[in-house]
């Protein structure tokens, strides 16, 4: 029988809450956490025309996948599923649909398995990803800061987080996302908007900087997005059209102003916290101009600066499978009555936060 509590174990992960397909093994011993696979399957294609994730689809292509990228983990790992000591799976927050294929899956290889079965929080997957890549310590202070979610998160133990602000509408992901479909960018729109950014000049447009006269760590990036929107029309109406030029400078401005906001905010929650150790995930943790000011903020107030590898601080299933170890070694873990939840709040003592982006709620 596997010793859970100290001995290796070897789980399988698997995540399906927005439009990432994907399934990891993860093997977790005396020495430390080993990926053995870390398989993803995106979507972007399948979504490209609509401008964002439409839900429908992205559920469909994860009933079609999911099995797919188990083999495909499996395999590169050099694994059968006999040698799968327990099953992680994503069981919210997400998209229903997708999060529903998941949880499905993950009870029928438990059931045709005999092995346990722990139902992860997607949020806590990120935020319990620093200790998978660089085994810090508890307590630190997460910045999630993605496509769907945005909040600060002081993590003192594999269950125990406190939620000490958060964006009451847009997440800056799906900010970036939506600007960049004003601009007429594509998808996605965060490195789109990063690499025009890169010829503009972040000046010329006064642009928001939202809830920076609130002394609190709560952030709003809906007013940004729409000021950026009357920026555009403005120079539409002037000059009958928008240069690249333009748009370059309007990107410029939007960044520098999302930098600004998280910035400052990061400062607070350091502050308020006075966690050793500062770390951030999510995918717009790749963008390199919020890092280099993270990482300047966590300086100056003396906290070391984490950030995993992108393919760790995107959806993938590797952190849910780390997740789900964290958990099993405290002795979690779920029936066949585990149920797939849109919204799945961290720090359930915390107040809802307000608004709600792509992926429901950003508690």
């Amino acid at each position: 029988m596997t010793d859970f509590a100290a001995g290796p174990v070897t789980v399988l992960g698997l995540e399906s809450s927005c439009d990432d397909t994907a399934a990891a093994v993860l093997r977790g011993g005396p020495g430390g956490p080993e990926i053995l696979a870390n398989i993803v399957i995106g979507q972007t294609d399948l979504h490209a025309g609509y401008g964002g994730v439409v839900p429908e689809i992205a559920a469909r292509a994860h009933a079609e996948k999911l099995d797919i990228v188990v083999e495909r983990a499996l395999a590169e790992a050099g694994l059968s599923l006999k040698r799968i000591d327990a099953i992680a799976v994503t069981a919210g927050p997400g998209l229903i649909g997708g999060v529903m294929a998941g949880v499905m899956l993950a009870k029928g290889l438990a059931a045709s398995t005999g092995k346990p079965m722990i139902g992860v929080n997607h949020l806590a997957g990120h935020a319990l990803t620093p200790r998978l890549t660089d085994g810090v310590d508890f307590p630190y202070l997460m910045l999630l800061v993605s496509g769907g979610h945005c909040q600060f998160l002081l993590v003192e133990g594999a269950e125990q987080f406190t939620r000490l602000g958060g964006t009451i509408d847009d997440a800056p992901g799906e900010a970036f996302d939506k600007v960049a479909k004003l601009l007429g960018l594509g998808q996605p729109g965060g490195p789109l908007v990063e690499a025009e950014a890169r010829a503009g000049d972040p000046k010329r447009f006064k642009l928001p900087r939202p809830l920076l006269d609130r002394p609190d760590c709560d952030m709003s990036f809906s007013g940004l997005k729409t000021a950026v929107l009357r920026s555009r029309d403005a120079l539409c109406t002037a000059q009958g059209g928008l240069f690249a030029q333009d748009r370059a400078d309007l990107c410029a401005g939007f960044q520098a102003a999302m930098a600004d906001v998280l910035a400052e905010k990061t400062r607070r929650a350091l502050v308020k916290t006075g966690a050793p150790v500062l770390a951030v995930a999510g995918g717009v943790a790749a963008n390199q101009v919020l890092r280099a000011r993270l990482e300047q903020v966590a300086a100056d107030g003396g906290a070391q600066f984490l950030a995993p590898p992108l393919k760790l601080c995107t959806d993938n299933a590797a952190m849910i499978a780390w997740a789900g170890l964290e958990r099993l070694r405290a002795g979690g873990r779920d029936d066949m009555s585990l149920a797939a939840r849109p919204r799945w709040p961290l720090d359930t003592s915390a107040a809802p936060m307000l608004g709600a982006g792509k992926k429901g709620a950003k508690a």
